[in-house]
């Protein structure tokens, strides 16, 4: 699975060539799936430049409610005729707006609900790392942030160590698969044996340079890109690195 986050970039009109330019620049049946978020004014236009395509759309958050009072805010409902995927917790949402995981939590729940799949995110940040943490942080959010889910329901877990995105420092991909592993062992007693169902996604600085170090290791599944997926043919270039790792 390769997740394109485009995050607060691209304009209306940018965000349907950037779209074309994926959905042309992608063919073949072994493609692994692709999912583009795109800012939320960008979500229609993006969905329909998409439809008919291989490559399915998501949302890069929401709120918990179904509707009312929050202005600025949107809803899962608002969302579900558009977006397959939203994603959920990134570090920069927890960071920057006091996101908690209680909140998050609540999202997830909304987010299923509607019948849109979550890609929650969890990551560590360099401090709790370097204070021995990291583990227990990443417990920490994923029993909080699945809290009260249905074991059947589809969800997709990307790990974002904070002090990797947007840094150009990436976890080594050891790094990233002893933590994968630890997830994939946590999920197991969230879902049961469905844990090995679910994707689990590595995100931070990756690039076509590292991307099939990362893929090569056994407990990930795929990729959370963030400023490589602002660019077609480095994108692509992803999802064909990806979809050779995989065959």
């Amino acid at each position: 699975m390769l997740v394109g986050n485009w995050k607060m970039n691209t304009t209306a009109s940018s965000s349907v060539g950037l779209a074309t330019a994926i959905r042309n620049g992608i063919s073949g049946e072994s493609v692994p799936e692709i999912v583009v978020c795109p800012p939320f004014i960008s979500l229609m236009a993006v969905a329909e430049v998409l439809q008919g395509s291989k490559i399915a759309v998501g949302a890069q958050n929401m709120h918990s409610d179904t509707n009312g009072a929050y202005t600025g805010e949107i809803s899962a409902e608002m969302l579900s005729q558009m977006c397959r995927f939203v994603i959920l917790g990134h570090s920069e949402r927890r960071t920057h707006f006091s996101e908690s995981d209680k909140f998050v939590n609540a999202k997830v729940l909304a987010a299923l609900s509607a019948g849109i799949t979550p890609i929650l995110c969890v990551g560590e940040s360099l401090a709790e790392r370097e204070a021995g943490r990291a583990f227990d942080i990443i417990s920490s959010q994923l029993e909080a942030n699945l809290n009260g889910i249905d074991k059947n329901e589809s969800i997709v877990v990307a790990y974002e160590p904070v002090w990797a995105i947007g840094t150009g420092q990436s976890a080594s991909p050891q790094i990233a698969q002893d933590m994968m592993s630890y997830l994939r062992e946590k999920l197991s007693g969230i879902v049961g044996d469905r844990s090995s169902d679910i994707s689990l996604l590595y995100g931070g600085s990756v690039n076509p340079t590292n991307v099939e170090s990362y893929i090569a290791q056994m407990d990930i599944d795929g990729a959370l890109v963030g400023g490589a997926s602002l660019d077609a043919d480095t994108f692509c270039q992803l999802a064909g690195q990806v979809s050779r790792s995989i065959h």
